[in-house]
C-alpha cells in the first residue's frame, strides 16, 4: 500500500499538505487511495505517484519524457503486440529486454513478453498516458509533423500543382478535395488534439497563412503556410463543416464531428471575412473531457464542501461568474453531473449547446425562431423540471424568470459576467431585478479564473521570501504566521519540450465561493454595495480569489507570475 509518508520523504509535499489530503480522504469515505486523493487535489502529479509506487515495489521508474526507446528495441515488438499489452520496449542489453509498463506486477504479461521474444524481461514502471503517447509517436507511420508538412509543401510548390490561382467556385471545390489539402487539414486538426488545444486559428495574411493554437489559454504559432493555398484550405474546412463555399463576404458557423485516436470530438467552426481572405476559428470540444466531477476542478476542501452542498439543494439558484474563457461552462456541466442521479428531470437552455450530456434535455437558443433564453425558460417551466440550467443571464426578463423558478421549487444553475462573487447581486440589480428576488432565491455564487498548472516534467523548487508574496499584493495564509521575513519553498517550471518551453501544462481553477446567509440577505434588501457584501461574505467564511490563488502557489500547483497575470492583470 502506497502511503503519504513516501511523498513527504521524497520532498514532494509538506506534512501540512499530507494532512490536507488525509482530511479529504476521510471526507470521501476512506475508500480512495491516499495517492489518488493527492493527485486529484493537485498536490502531486501522476508521475510522482507512479515513481513512488516503483520505489515501494522496488521496480525502476522509466521517465519516458527523458528515456526514449531505441530503434533496436522497437523492432523486437510489433506495434500490434505493444498496443495490445500496453507496453513499450526501451532497450536490449545482454539478452534482457527492458520494457516500460503501467502495471509491472502483471506477471502474465511479462510471461507473454518473454515467450514471444525469447528474452528475459526487465519491467519498468511508467505513467500509462506517457506509454500511450510514446506508442502513438514511435509506432506511427510518420512520426514527424515537420517532416510531413515538408512533404506537403514540396507537392504544393510543384508548378503543376492544383494550387494555381483560383478562378471559379467549381475549381475551388476540386482543389479543396485534392489529396495534399485533405492531408494538411487532417494534420492541423490531429496536431491540435495532440497538443490539447482549445481553439484552432487559421489566419490569412498578406504574404502567408498562419496557423495558431490556443493551448492553456495562450496563443501559440504552430506553422506558416504559403499564401497561395489559403483559399483551398479554407474551402476544405467549409466543405466538411457543410458551409457555403461561394459565400465569402458574410460570417458563417457550423459544427464538425470526428473520432480522433478513438475519442469523439466536436469542432465548432466559425468563418470571418478579413482583409486577405477568410479567417477560420475552430473550437475543439472533447466530448469525453466534460465528464469531470467537481473534485477534478481544483477546488480546495473548504470551497468543495460548499459546492457539494449547493448541488444537493432541492431549490434555489447557483450562479457561476467570471470573464469569458474562465471555465464557467465546465463548472456548470460538472454541477449538472453531480445532480444527475437518474431520478430528476434536468433541462438546459444554452447558446449554443457545446457538450451533449446523457439523460439531460438540452435546448439551443435560436433568436431567429423566437427561441430566446427567456422564451425557452418559460417553456421549460411547463416541462415539469427538477433542475434547470440557463447558459447565461443576459437581461432582466431571463433573470427574473430564473429567480422566480428558484423560489417555486426548482434548482437553477446559471452564469453571469462579473469580476467577483460579491459583485453578482449588484449586477442583477443593474439589470432591473428586484432586490427581494435576489436575496430570496440565490443560495450561492461562485467566481472563478483558470490558471496554468506547472509542467510536471520540468517543475522545480526554489526558495523565496514571504516578503515577495506581500510585495506582489498577495495575502499570506494564516499558517505562515505574521512574520514577513524568512524563507518559504515555492515552485516554478523551467520549460521543456513537453510544455513547449512555457513551464506550464494544463489548467486548474481558482475559486471564490459566496454562501448566502441571513446577514447578506438583509444587506441586499437594504441595497448594500458590493464592498459591503464582500465584507459580510468574508466574515461568513468566504476565501477570496487571491487567498485561493496563494494556497495553490504554496501547494506547487502554479507559480507567482501566473497568479499575477490571471488575478491582477
Amino acid at each position: 500500500m502506497l502511503t503519504g509518508d513516501v511523498f513527504v520523504e521524497e520532498g514532494l509535499i509538506t506534512p501540512y499538505q499530507l494532512q490536507l489530503a488525509v482530511n479529504k480522504q476521510v471526507e470521501m469515505g476512506g475508500t480512495e487511495p491516499i495517492a489518488k486523493v493527492m493527485v486529484d487535489l493537485g498536490l502531486i502529479t501522476e508521475k510522482d505517484k507512479v515513481r513512488c509506487s516503483g520505489r515501494m515495489w522496488d521496480i525502476p521508474f522509466a521517465d519516458l519524457a527523458v528515456q526514449g526507446p531505441t530503434q533496436e528495441a522497437l523492432q523486437i515488438l510489433t506495434p500490434q503486440f505493444a498496443k495490445r499489452f500496453r507496453v513499450l520496449p526501451l532497450r536490449l542489453e545482454e539478452g534482457v529486454l527492458h520494457v516500460a509498463m503501467s502495471n509491472p506486477l502483471d506477471v502474465f504479461v511479462i510471461d507473454e513478453l518473454s515467450m514471444n521474444t525469447g528474452l528475459d524481461i526487465q519491467p519498468y514502471i511508467a505513467v500509462e498516458e506517457e506509454i500511450t503517447a510514446a506508442m502513438a509517436e514511435y509506432y506511427a507511420s510518420d512520426t514527424s509533423v515537420s517532416h510531413e508538412l515538408s512533404g506537403m509543401m514540396k507537392e504544393l510548390d510543384d508548378e503543376n500543382s492544383a494550387f494555381a490561382a483560383l478562378t471559379t467556385d467549381e475549381e475551388e471545390v476540386n482543389e479543396a478535395d485534392d489529396a495534399p489539402v485533405i492531408r494538411l487539414a487532417n494534420l492541423i486538426v490531429n496536431q491540435a488534439v495532440s497538443d490539447k488545444a482549445s481553439d484552432i486559428h487559421i489566419e490569412p495574411r498578406k504574404e502567408e497563412t498562419v496557423v495558431r493554437y490556443r493551448i492553456d489559454g495562450i496563443m501559440h504559432e504552430i506553422m506558416r503556410l504559403p499564401r497561395k493555398i489559403s483559399n483551398a484550405l479554407t474551402s476544405r474546412f467549409k466543405i466538411i463543416a457543410n458551409m457555403d463555399i461561394a459565400e465569402k463576404r458574410a460570417p458563417q458557423d457550423n459544427r464538425i464531428s470526428a473520432v480522433i485516436n478513438g475519442k469523439p470530438y466536436d469542432f465548432r467552426v466559425s468563418t470571418l471575412p478579413v482583409v486577405y481572405g477568410e479567417k477560420i476559428v475552430m473550437r475543439v470540444l472533447d466530448k469525453g473531457g466534460i465528464n469531470v466531477g467537481l473534485s477534478k476542478l481544483g477546488f480546495l476542501e473548504h470551497n468543495y464542501k460548499m459546492m457539494e452542498d449547493f448541488a444537493s439543494r432541492s431549490y434555489g439558484i447557483v450562479l457561476v461568474t467570471g470573464p469569458t474563457g474562465s471555465g464557467k461552462s465546465t463548472t456548470l456541466y460538472s454541477l449538472l453531473n453531480q445532480t444527475n442521479d437518474g431520478l430528476k428531470n434536468i433541462i438546459t437552455i444554452e447558446d449554443p449547446v457545446e457538450y451533449e450530456l446523457d439523460s439531460i434535455n438540452q435546448c439551443s437558443v435560436n433568436n431567429k425562431a423566437g427561441m430566446t433564453f427567456a422564451a425557452g425558460l418559460r417553456s421549460m417551466l411547463r416541462q415539469d423540471p427538477d433542475v434547470i440550467m440557463v447558459g447565461e443571464m443576459r437581461d432582466e426578463e431571463t433573470a427574473t424568470i430564473a429567480m422566480e423558478a428558484a423560489m417555486t421549487g426548482h434548482l437553477v444553475f446559471s452564469t453571469l459576467h462579473t469580476n467577483d462573487a460579491p459583485s453578482a447581486p449588484g449586477r442583477l440589480v443593474d439589470m432591473g431585478v428586484e432586490p427581494f428576488l435576489i436575496s430570496s432565491s440565490i443560495v450561492g455564487i461562485l467566481a472563478q479564473r483558470l490558471i496554468r498548472v506547472l509542467c510536471p516534467n520540468c517543475k522545480e523548487q526554489y526558495t523565496a521570501t514571504r516578503e515577495l508574496l506581500l510585495r506582489a499584493g498577495l495575502p499570506l495564509p494564516e499558517e505562515l504566521g505574521a512574520d514577513t521575513h524568512g524563507e518559504i519553498t515555492l515552485f516554478r517550471g523551467k520549460g521543456c519540450e513537453k510544455c513547449k518551453g512555457s513551464g506550464y501544462k494544463g489548467r486548474s481553477g481558482v475559486h471564490e465561493v459566496l454562501c448566502m446567509n441571513d446577514d447578506i440577505r438583509d444587506a441586499l434588501i437594504k441595497g448594500a454595495a458590493s464592498h459591503e457584501v464582500r465584507k459580510l461574505a468574508i466574515e461568513g467564511g468566504m476565501k477570496t480569489l487571491q487567498e485561493d490563488a496563494v494556497s495553490k502557489i504554496l501547494m506547487g500547483v502554479t507559480d507567482l507570475d501566473e497568479v499575477i497575470r490571471v488575478i491582477y492583470s
